[in-house]
């Protein structure tokens, strides 16, 4: 039987009442993504700290078998240049502590979306090893431009031609039914050999990225908006 459980994942308190009510659960699906037209710290604080917060208060329950899939973006494609700056964020254990890293390096968190992808692809690796030797596996999804009120927010403030500048080698965005079909296969036992894996649904854009074909710099012609 289908139950809702409302969470706040800018509330630690709402998180831990939520963790609490759930109790144990053998697939955990992340899909936390606010825009960057927010606070950056808020931001963050959403897409990457209430996620990871929320996460390890389910892991406490979850048994062997168990799965954690997380939703990164795009956005997140320099996240191995942006290694020692995302140390930091993940370094920090407290909301209070991520909002005071975020404030410390303004500049480099921008809008704070990138960032908090970034940190979430980081956070994916770092625990694929320790969480694989209770039996559980981790993974994400880095969709790329895809059909979602984010995307619309982005139409409205940037004006529809702003698609035109980003290559897309399907010749179209995808759809929420496209992403989350790869969210349903690596909490599947289909996936139950694939752990810290990053799985870029971006119809090929990361690709012609690594091939040379596009431009990779944030900000560039061909590059992807941050709320992607």
């Amino acid at each position: 039987m289908a139950e809702f459980i409302p969470v706040d994942l800018a509330d630690s308190a709402s998180i831990a009442r939520a963790a609490a009510a759930v109790g144990e659960l053998d697939v955990l699906v992340n899909v936390a993504g606010v825009s960057g037209r927010l606070d950056p710290a808020l931001v963050v604080g959403i897409n990457f700290v209430g996620t990871r917060e929320l996460t390890e208060a389910l892991l406490v329950g979850m048994p062997a078998g168990g799965a954690v899939v997380s939703t990164a973006s795009l956005a997140a494609s320099r996240y191995a240049e942006r290694r020692s700056l995302v140390h930091g964020l993940l370094e920090t254990r407290s909301r209070d502590e991520a909002s005071a890293w975020c404030r410390e390096h303004r500049e480099e968190v921008g809008t704070g979306y990138a960032i908090s992808k970034d940190a979430l692809v980081w956070w994916t690796l770092e625990s694929a090893v320790g969480l694989a030797g209770r039996g559980i596996r981790i993974n994400a999804i880095a969709p790329g431009m895809t059909e979602t009120p984010i995307l619309d927010a982005t139409r409205a403030a940037r004006g529809e031609g702003f698609l035109e500048a980003i290559p897309m080698p399907l010749g179209r965005t995808a759809t929420a039914d496209e992403q989350a079909a790869v969210l349903v296969f690596l909490g599947s036992t289909e996936a139950s050999y694939l752990s810290g894996q990053v799985i870029w649904v971006d119809g090929g854009y990361s690709a012609g990225v690594a091939a040379g074909s596009f431009p990779h710099a944030t900000g560039s012609v061909g590059a992807p908006p941050e709320e992607a």
